[in-house]
This record gives structure tokens, C-alpha cells and sequence, in this order.
């Protein structure tokens, strides 16, 4: 399989390209992009032992200079002390406004290079080789980049499109099972958002929670439906005036539980999983959305072995709180992203608290 998806925007349209072993062709697509020769690769030490070496053969082979910054893996550390790390290589390695910041690895990885190339030097060019399902499928593509705050997930940030979103399918195959199922919660997202067909294909399946288990065709369906899901919103809505919020489902309830519990307890997409219960729920509640489509939705969040349930000992009142903190309040009120029917959302201001709290209490 390999795919080639546009993102068309006004200043800078991209590709994304989906095709298995091309990690060892990153060099030979980035020459086509006219880079400078200076590339500075960011990876952490898991994916660097993995892949860097081919990486690195792959640039140098096409006659980049190359030098590497590794940062410790974990959304812990996601923060302005490894930008800072990243600036320094920058400075040491002289990294010019033609320069090339090079992502290879999860979500983690991918934002912090993002943000560091969007504010080196005002902006220097980032490549993002994402190497999580995650990442993949959700925030390698679109710009958004940025580091969290101890008060709150990505309060930190800026909007950097890449030059390119190069995605080898074969690099799965060493993702840990439940960094796998963590991308799952985001493909689960998009079937309720945007594309109800990849949600049934999605139902059909046996099995969701292990890659060895999917069949390929459906693999290569949901990096294909997703990554187009997400190339056809950020396309309509770059800087999120408007649609692109629907891509944040499940993440406002989401974002306060991984903040909430210091970023130790659940990862991303487990607590994507937990917001999209959630939000399903408020949206039934409200009469917005069916029973038996949360049913649906909630059985696929299962089938990918992720929880449905708050963390224990979570204090409902300070989720409530939390959500002050939502990049998406306006005029200091919260606003949701919830399901009317499978592949259709809308956006509302209009959840009452009273609302949000019995729903996180039956959970």
C-alpha cells in the first residue's frame, strides 16, 4: 500500500505519504523539498535505537549534514526545560533558517520538534516521521505544536505546518501493544466525527486491541481514513476558527484527566477514550445523540482494551475545575465537541455543570 495525501492550505500545502519501508527513502523524499543541507534529528532513546541509524544513513546518503538531539521519553517531559535542550542543539549545530527539524517518534517527540522549529530563528523548516499509531493517524498532521504547562495540557504552543509527514506502517511492528491501543481511541474519534464507514469497518473487526490480530486491509484503511479525515478538516480550518475543533472529541474531558493525575496514570489516548465516554454520555443526556450509538461507540472503545472508566480517587470537582483551563473556553465557558450521529459532531457552549458532573460520577 502507499498513499499520498494533500493537505491544502494557502501558504503551505504538504504531503502526507503512507507507504511500508520508507523510512529508508526520508532522505531522497526530503531532497525533492529544496531543504538546506543542516538537519537536526529528534528522537528519544527507544526509537533512536530502533530507527535512528537508518535515518541518519538514509539523510546522509542523500547529502544532508546531520547531528541528533535525544530527549527522555514521556508526556512528564514535554516541557520548556527539552526545548531548551533543543535550542541549545540548535545553537551548537548552527542551524540556519533553511534548516530542516526532523520528528522521528510519538506525539511527544513530534510537538516538542514542531514547537522548536516554529520558534527557531521565528520558524526553520520541521519534518515529522511519526512512529506511533497516534501520531500517524492524529498529531504529526495539521501543525499544531507545543509543550504543557504544570496547570495544563499544550497551554504552550504555536502553529508550524510541516514540510512533509513521511508514515512507514512497518514501524508498528515495534510499538509497545499499549501505545497501540492509544492510537486506536484516536481512529475511534475520527469514525464518530467524520467517517461513519470507517466506523463500521471499525465494528466488523474481531479484534482492535493488537496489531498482529487486524487484519491489513483494515490497517491500511485506518491510516489512509484517518490521516484523510484530519487532511480534510485541517485543509477547511488551519488555525481553528471554527471545524477544526471537532477534532478535539473526547479530549476536553480527556486533556483535565491527564493533568489532572501528573501524566503517570493513563496515557493520551487512554484518556481520549475516557473523554469520548464522557462526552457521548453528556450528549445523550442532552438529547443530543442516540443510546444505542454510545452503546456503539463505547463497545469499540473496548474491543480496543481501553478504559471507560475515571482513574480512581479522582476528585470529580477538580475535573470540573480543570476545564477552566480548556484552550476551547470562550467567554469562560466550556465548549464540547458531541456526537448527534455517527459521523456527525457539532460544537456547543450549552453543557450545564450539573450535566458534566453526574455524568463523570457514573463513571
Amino acid at each position: 500500500m502507499t498513499s499520498v495525501i494533500k493537505v491544502n492550505l494557502p501558504q503551505q500545502s504538504y504531503e502526507i505519504a503512507i507507504s511500508p519501508g520508507s523510512l529508508d527513502r526520508l532522505g531522497e523524499q526530503m531532497s525533492s523539498l529544496k531543504l538546506g543541507k543542516k538537519v537536526l534529528l529528534v528522537s528519544n532513546p527507544t526509537i533512536f535505537k530502533h530507527y535512528g541509524a537508518r535515518a541518519i544513513a538514509s539523510l546522509k546518503t542523500a547529502g544532508f549534514e546531520v547531528a541528533n538531539s535525544i530527549l527522555p521519553a514521556g508526556e512528564r517531559y514535554k516541557n520548556l526545560n527539552s526545548i531548551q535542550k533543543l535550542y541549545d542543539a540548535a545553537l551548537e549545530n548552527r542551524l540556519e533558517r533553511s534548516s530542516t527539524i526532523v520528528a522521528l517518534g510519538g506525539g511527544v517527540i513530534g510537538d516538542m520538534a514542531g514547537f522548536a522549529a516554529a520558534t527557531w530563528l521565528r520558524g526553520i523548516n520541521v519534518v515529522q516521521v511519526p512512529t506511533t499509531l497516534l501520531a500517524m493517524v492524529d498529531s504529526a498532521i495539521g501543525g499544531k505544536t507545543g509543550v504543557n504547562h504544570p496547570q495544563g495540557k499544550n497551554l504552550i504552543g504555536a502553529f508550524h505546518q510541516p514540510r512533509l509527514v513521511l508514515i512507514d506502517p512497518e514501524v508498528l511492528k515495534t510499538l509497545p501493544v499499549r501505545e497501540f491501543r492509544a492510537g486506536m481511541a484516536e481512529v475511534i474519534k475520527y469514525g464518530v466525527i467524520w467517517d461513519a464507514e470507517l466506523f463500521a469497518q471499525m465494528e466488523a473487526s474481531k479484534h482492535l486491541n493488537q496489531l498482529r490480530y487486524i487484519k491489513p486491509e483494515l490497517i491500511d484503511a485506518i491510516l489512509t481514513c484517518s490521516c484523510q479525515a484530519k487532511a480534510d478538516v485541517v485543509s477547511k480550518d488551519e488555525k481553528e476558527a471554527g471545524l477544526r475543533a471537532i477534532l478535539n472529541y473526547g479530549h476536553t474531558i480527556g486533556h483535565a484527566v491527564e493533568s489532572l493525575t501528573g501524566y503517570r496514570v493513563v496515557n493520551h489516548g487512554e484518556a481520549v477514550g475516557i473523554g469520548m465516554v464522557a462526552a457521548g454520555q453528556i450528549a445523550v443526556e442532552l438529547g443530543m445523540w442516540q443510546k444505542e450509538d454510545t452503546e456503539r461507540q463505547n463497545a469499540l472503545i473496548q474491543k480496543a482494551s481501553l478504559p471507560t472508566q475515571l482513574p480512581s480517587g479522582l476528585d470529580i470537582a477538580a475535573i470540573v475545575d480543570a476545564l477552566q483551563l480548556d484552550k476551547k473556553v470562550k467567554a469562560g465557558k466550556v465548549r464540547f465537541v458531541l456526537p448527534t450521529q455517527i459521523g456527525v459532531v457539532t460544537v456547543t457552549d450549552e453543557v450545564p455543570a450539573e450535566t458534566i458532573r453526574q455524568v463523570l460520577q457514573g463513571m
